[in-house]
């Protein structure tokens, strides 16, 4: 199938591109177009306006700063999983990048993207989430930063308005006392997680602090299993901790059923999943 008719545009500089932006209301900003491209030729998306940000090198670049690893949002999924700067601060979102789609689908698509996509069953928006990162936007209004918590509002939904950019994803640094963990379970590798989780938290001694638990695949965005975090607040990991957790996720979660799995199975999964990533949270970064 072929798209729908649409004009094009290629940005020369940010601001231009919030100008372009500005005149149609209808207007997508084509990235790495992994996702747009395929929805424009099912005729999913029929935007009567493409505007091309690929040539702004100003929306690139992976660097530190002030205790933070700032993404620009251009930056390639597949030059992010090389870096050893994503490897050092952020290791979740090392572990994250290997389990999307395929090296073809990573050498065009985009961090930010991804994120400003906001597809519930994928890696980044939870790992973003999980972390409690922020991102920067840019529209006819100013610039302006939104935290990760506030960002995700519902299928396909983000605090993004019609006319806004991303154009930096912020995360905090791992520090020695930081703890991540990450896994998925899909049909076949480089498919949609069927349920997925990222997490984070803080080691403490023997308790586990700051603990935050981001599942993808199990709702109309990722979200917080915030009664399972509470359950690992501040406690020792131990097999009988981990099982509270892991009972409490029917209250945190009610995943829809779809083709691939039902609602039991999905919450099965999902406590499957907290179990080992919970183990994960108790070991030290390599």
């Amino acid at each position: 199938m072929k798209p729908a008719p649409f004009a094009y545009a290629k940005a020369r500089s940010l601001d231009h591109a919030i100008e372009l932006m500005a005149k149609d209301a209808e207007g997508r900003i084509l990235a790495g177009g992994q996702s747009l491209i395929a929805t424009l030729n099912m005729r999913l998306s029929a935007p009567t306006l493409l505007v091309d940000i690929n040539g702004l090198s100003e929306l690139r670049g992976i660097h530190r700063k002030d205790g933070n690893l700032e993404i620009g949002a251009l930056t390639r999924q597949r030059e992010a999983e090389r870096s050893s700067d994503i490897a050092r601060c952020a290791p979740l979102v090392a572990k994250a990048l290997p389990h999307i789609a395929h090296p073809a689908i990573r050498n065009r698509g985009t961090i930010g993207g991804s994120i400003a996509f906001a597809d519930p069953a994928a890696e980044l928006p939870a790992c973003l989430l999980a972390l409690g990162g922020e991102v920067d936007v840019a529209g006819p209004g100013g610039k302006r930063t939104v935290k990760a918590d506030d960002f995700f509002k519902g299928l396909f939904e983000t605090a993004l308005a019609p006319n806004d950019v991303l154009t930096t994803i912020r995360l905090p640094a791992a520090t020695m006392d930081s703890r991540v963990g990450f896994a998925e379970l899909t049909r076949r590798h480089g498919d949609y997680a069927l349920v997925g989780l990222a997490a984070s938290a803080r080691k403490d001694g023997y308790v586990l602090r700051d603990v935050r638990l981001a599942f993808f695949g199990v709702g109309a965005t990722t979200l917080r299993a915030r009664k399972a975090e509470t359950e690992l607040e501040g406690r020792a990991l131990d097999d009988d901790r981990i099982k509270v957790a892991a009972s409490v996720l029917a209250h945190d979660l009610d995943p829809p059923p779809d083709v691939h799995a039902s609602s039991a199975t999905k919450r099965h999964l999902a406590g499957v999943l907290l179990k080992r990533v919970a183990r994960q949270l108790d070991e030290p970064l390599s």
